[in-house]
């Protein structure tokens, strides 16, 4: 029998689709009606006026509870909606409405995951992945933040946006909120909840979680361990290339004077680096499991890999044609329908002390405020810093506790009940230690790993067991929430580093301009001083109070800039500052700054050449496709002697290339899968199992931890383990700075492979380039056919955007009825248009510039934006997909801001009244 299950969360807990949009939503309706019948195959019939129950009223009027005065809705053709009020309460209590009449499916799903609580909804499979997000605990953070941590004004305004969700809510069944609901209610008696303000809080912890840093490559580096020695393991993490690409911050250092960070003083010559210390060994068991489940938490904002991040910049009016500051963001996340982002406008009809808002730009759906946008006074910014906010400890547990500097500490507990919709309760226990829970817990293959680690002779005895604890800055309450809205209402650069401070979790580049012809950029984050010698790139041993965290690096003495000669600020998740001339470790694993280099050198070469940048240049350069790793490898590849005529067919298409990956482009086909080739031969086939890609099996020697039996074995047949969007080598610009090293040495042991059936062994990098050039003929000859005159990059290099949940778990037809694409995209991994892909699973795009903005400061009316998907949650609205035919082609919408332009644009005009 389904559970009748109740969400009672509180505060204690294909191409041009649009064109004939009438005529295709009724025959999408009738679509979804067959697949609803046949797919699901209950037996229920279900009408048109089902699917179109839920959606938004969108003119007219309506009551809403706890108004002061009206407040009025304005949408453009697009259904973007810009709102005016006159009172902050009435403004944060309309965005909640407004997002819920939209998006409110996508808001549950996300209040359930962030709590653990997604097996409520969808039944047993949930199961694993709800353990281990209580394990982490992020509804408690979340709660302890809003109950001791955040400002007044801010749960004011959190209790508004909830009391808008839930004015909305009202009265309503599931079915009438949105499809999935319906279509939920087949399998599950489930009845959506209140909505309350720490379910808006908590969704920082997602995203805090999927841009946590180099926790990902702190595990991969000590399951290298099993297969490759300390050298090898350091060619494939090869230091941040400064020479040749820049970092966001040139100048500047911490004064010896002040002791804050002065974008004026001189740095000293060298700080010198740490050396990678800590509990190296020990540890592939227990992190080989941990990185499997990680493989099965939502991502939802994308794969934690060296490829992820986002473009921004920013130029000063001296060197644009408006004389006036332009301001470009992108973030790179993972496709999704609907988008992440949700395009909103809050205005106050007259700014005051009680109505403080008059600010544009992208929302998250479930949480109040604008995260990326302007508002009259600034225009701002987001990129992933990439700081290492996280360590993995190796802990030494027996039942009494854990030890640490040589005495046995009692874990802190805590019981967690799973409600499972459809069958019996889960109960689960959380240990904590002093460096955070034990995430290896979760984990069924390590319940006796103590039993089984090979640790150092420097750990302590084995006995009892050893476990894994994660030590991340998210898991302690802090103000990021207050940051969000008083970035909102800052007027000035000092406003604007003021309310930084604040933006603790997750740590981000944030670029700044304003109105009166400034550009800034600040590095704001919680992170953490770890003691000389452990730099945070390998687990370190948690009974050594040695490796504990120092405290904070102050905000003070993070790196800014402001005006910088140059005329310009790049952020594109490339090094923030030379680490040779600052005293501070932010990570050691920044991106590699292809992207931020390539935007570099456009702008350089601009302004250089005496020209002023407009509004289309900006544009134009987020559709950026060049390929850094082309330039470097074509040259080498045109020069092989290729004796197979079909493979030098192939070839020949690399002459006369430019580079840049078009959609329509078979050069950059044939390159792509050359260079997929490349990383397998050299790199793939020589990692461990649990890194390479499920499904990929191959004969290797033993593991050289193996025992003497298995030692005298010549291969073993070995199959890689791991989720396609997070495998390696994923091909990232990290790969591209490995290979950088190593191409000029023909002899390099890395290009060497052993003989392949009747083939023989690599001997030399040449060798090695034409087994994967002969290898990429054939593989793209299966895909896209033997006529090279045929192939193009978009055949291989598509994007689908597929609906939440039931989009990828739902049954075929109605993941098709939900579902959208797929496109046939330009673009590629660490180019600016950074489309990214998996090299080690195949060329389906991955993640994606989630939306692009063009901001022209102080002439907001002239900016212009555009989002993935479209502002309906709701699968077959017209809003639902009507802005991707335009991404995908490189269109911006106009955004109006302006009063006048607002209402020369508005479409339809819904007013809520007390």
């Amino acid at each position: 029998m389904p559970a009748n299950t109740t969400d009672s969360s509180g505060p204690s807990d294909a191409k041009k689709p649009g064109r004939k949009k009438g005529r295709r939503a009724r025959l999408l309706v009738l679509v979804l009606v067959l697949a609803l019948v046949a797919g699901v195959g209950y037996g229920a019939y279900w009408s048109v006026s089902t699917v179109r129950a839920s959606y938004p009223q969108t003119t007219g009027s309506i009551t809403l509870d706890g108004l002061s005065g009206d407040v009025e809705v304005k949408r453009d053709s697009y259904g973007i909606p810009q709102i005016y009020a006159d009172s902050d309460a009435d403004l944060f209590r309309a965005q909640g409405f407004v997002q819920a009449q939209d998006r409110f499916w996508e808001m549950d799903v996300r209040r359930h995951m962030t709590s653990g609580r997604l097996s409520e909804m969808f039944g047993s499979g949930q199961v694993e992945t709800d353990a281990f997000l209580r394990t982490l605990g992020w509804r408690q953070v979340a709660q302890k933040e809003y109950d001791e941590v955040l400002d007044e004004s801010t749960k004011k305004n959190l209790q508004s946006y909830a009391e808008g969700v839930n004015a909305y809510l009202k009265g309503k069944e599931g079915r009438d909120i949105s499809v999935e609901y319906a279509a939920l209610g087949l399998t599950n008696d489930y009845k959506p909840g209140e909505w309350t303000p720490v379910d808006s809080v908590a969704w920082l912890k997602a995203m805090a979680w999927d841009l946590r840093g180099n926790m990902q490559d702190e595990i991969d580096r000590s399951l290298l361990t099993s297969r490759l020695d300390q050298d090898q393991i350091e060619d494939l993490y090869p230091g941040y290339p400064y020479k040749q690409h820049k970092p966001i911050v040139e100048q500047g250092a911490i004064s010896p004077v002040t002791g804050k960070f002065d974008p004026a003083a001189t740095p000293a010559d060298s700080i010198g680096s740490t050396t990678p210390q800590g509990a190296g060994e020990g540890l592939t068991t227990q992190l080989a499991a941990l990185s499997d489940t990680l493989d099965e938490i939502p991502a939802l904002l994308g794969p934690n890999g060296n490829g992820i991040g986002s473009n921004s910049w920013v130029v000063g009016g001296a060197h644009t044609t408006s004389g006036k500051a332009l301001l470009a963001n992108d973030p790179h996340l993972a496709p999704m329908l609907p988008s992440l982002w949700y395009q909103m406008g809050l205005h106050c009809r007259k700014l005051s002390a009680t109505c403080q808002y008059d600010t544009a730009g992208y929302t998250f759906s479930g949480m109040p405020g604008v995260i990326i946008g302007h508002n009259q006074d600034i225009a701002w910014g987001l990129t992933n810093l990439g700081a290492d906010v996280t360590d993995l400890f190796l802990e030494k547990v027996s039942d009494d506790g854990y030890l640490y500097g040589g005495e046995t500490k009692p874990f802190k507990t805590r019981e967690e009940t799973i409600k499972v919709a459809g069958g019996r309760d889960r109960t689960i226990t959380v240990r904590e230690t002093n460096n955070g829970p034990l995430v290896s817990d979760r984990s069924k293959e390590l319940d006796k790993v103590g039993q089984k680690a090979p640790v150092s002779n420097a750990a302590p005895d084995r006995a009892d067991g050893y476990a894994v604890a994660l030590k991340w800055t998210a898991l302690q309450p802090g103000k990021s929430m207050d940051a969000v809205f008083a970035i909102n209402r800052a007027k000035d650069f000092t406003t604007f580093r003021a309310a930084a401070q604040n933006f603790e979790v997750p740590s981000q580049n944030l670029i700044y301009a304003d109105t009166e012809g400034n550009i800034g950029y600040q590095a704001p984050g919680k992170i953490p001083v770890r003691s000389a010698g452990f730099d945070g790139t390998v687990p370190a041993p948690g009974w050594d109070p040695k490796y504990a965290w120092k405290g904070y690096i102050p905000f003070d003495e993070l790196p800014y800039e402001y005006n910088p000669d140059r005329g310009y600020i790049v952020t594109a998740n490339q090094a923030v500052i030379d680490e040779k001339k600052y005293p501070h470790l932010l990570t050691k694993d920044w991106g590699y700054g292809a992207r931020s280099q390539r935007i570099n050198d456009l702008l350089a070469q601009k302004i250089k050449g005496g020209e002023k940048v407009s509004t289309d240049d900006m544009q134009k350069m987020q559709m950026d496709n060049f390929s850094e790793i082309a330039a470097l490898l074509v040259p080498e590849l045109k020069k092989i002697n290729i004796s197979d005529p079909s493979v030098r067919e192939a070839q020949k298409l690399l002459e006369g290339w430019d580079y840049t990956q078009e959609s329509d482009s078979a050069a950059a086909a044939y390159f792509n899968g050359v260079w997929r080739n490349i990383l397998k031969l050299a790199f793939g086939n020589k990692l461990p199992k649990e890194m390479r890609v499920k499904g990929d099996c191959i004969n290797v020697p033993p593991a050289k931890n193996s025992g003497p039996a298995d030692q005298q074995r010549k291969l073993v047949r070995e199959c890689g383990q791991r989720d396609g969007d997070t495998a390696q080598p994923d091909g990232g610009d990290r790969w591209f700075q490995v290979v950088r090293e190593i191409v000029g040495d023909q002899d390099n042991e890395w290009w060497k492979a052993p003989a392949r059936g009747r083939e023989d062994a690599l001997e030399n990098r040449d060798d090695l380039f034409a087994r994967a050039m002969e290898d990429a003929r054939w593989e793209l000859t299966s895909k896209l056919g033997k006529n090279i005159s045929t192939w193009s990059w978009g055949r291989l290099h598509r994007l689908t955007l597929k609906n939440q949940t039931l989009g990828t778990e739902g049954p075929g037809l109605l993941q098709r009825a939900l579902n959208r694409g797929p496109w046939n995209l330009g673009g590629g991994e660490a180019a600016v248009n950074a489309t990214g892909w998996n090299a080690a699973s195949g060329y389906e795009v991955v993640w994606v510039p989630s939306m692009r903005m063009v901001v022209n400061v102080g002439d907001w009316d002239k900016s212009r934006w555009i989002n993935l998907s479209g502002a309906s949650g709701h699968a077959f609205n017209a809003h639902y997909t009507d802005q991707t035919d335009k991404w995908v082609d490189g269109e911006l919408l106009d955004w109006s801001f302006g009063t006048e332009a607002v209402d020369a644009s508005t479409v339809d005009t819904l007013t809520l009244k007390p």
